[in-house]
């Protein structure tokens, strides 16, 4: 069990339990700690390719066939993505979530079903997004953002911990202006930026934008 050293707070930990990779505190010790969940989330398809029919789909487009998550995190919106048959390339900042990420899709390569199609797993690339961004070697039909902006309360006991632990990690995205900036001149079509509703558009009035009960989608077309 190795402690993370700074600026992660020093009451994390990343062990390996249940054969896979997972991120433990004090209080989820006895609950197993967290990991990347490679399953369809609560509501999502299980098949292969998942249908393209919630917002998120109609956000990064149904015609998109290259997509960059440049902002990974837990990967739950990539591995939505790749269950529907986008091909992805996934960016993340913190070696610490880069660990969980690999771990789960090393995981993902040894499912049946994406063994039997013989499906490439996502791409994951460790390192700041808007330097990868930068020097991306080809221009991808979407690139997507999840960025963190600041929580509209100070503590919301809405919150899962599993993002608490991410905000905790990763703090807030200062630098989302860049990377919008970075995106949109290495995406080849579109940006599509998922914000919580009470945020300000960060690339500006979209020319799309999609709705959900606590989160927006806007999308950026060239």
């Amino acid at each position: 069990m190795a402690k993370l050293p700074d600026p992660v707070k020093q009451s994390f930990f990343l062990c390996y339990r249940e054969g896979c990779l997972k991120l433990l505190d004090q209080d989820s010790l006895k609950k197993g700690g967290l990991m990347v969940e490679i399953e369809p989330r609560p509501g999502e398809q299980h098949s292969y390719p998942a249908p393209k029919k919630d917002l998120l789909a109609v956000a990064v487009g149904k015609k998109s066939k290259t997509i960059v998550d440049a902002t990974t995190g837990w990967a739950q919106d990539s591995l939505a993505l790749f269950r529907m048959g986008y091909n992805l390339t996934c960016m993340e900042r913190s070696p610490v979530m880069s660990a969980l990420i690999n771990d789960g899709f090393q995981r993902l390569a040894q499912k049946d079903w994406v063994v039997n199609r013989e499906l490439q797993v996502p791409t994951l690339l460790s390192g700041n997004a808007i330097q990868l961004l930068t020097h991306l070697s080809f221009s991808p039909d979407c690139i997507y953002l999840d960025p963190m902006f600041p929580p509209k309360r100070k503590k919301s006991a809405l919150a899962k911990k599993a993002m608490l632990v991410l905000r905790d990690i990763l703090g807030d995205d200062e630098d989302r202006e860049a990377l919008f900036a970075a995106a949109w001149q290495a995406t080849g079509r579109r940006v599509v930026v998922k914000s919580p509703d009470y945020a300000e558009p960060l690339g500006g009035k979209p020319q799309e934008s999609y709705q959900g009960k606590l989160l927006r989608y806007d999308v950026y077309i060239k």
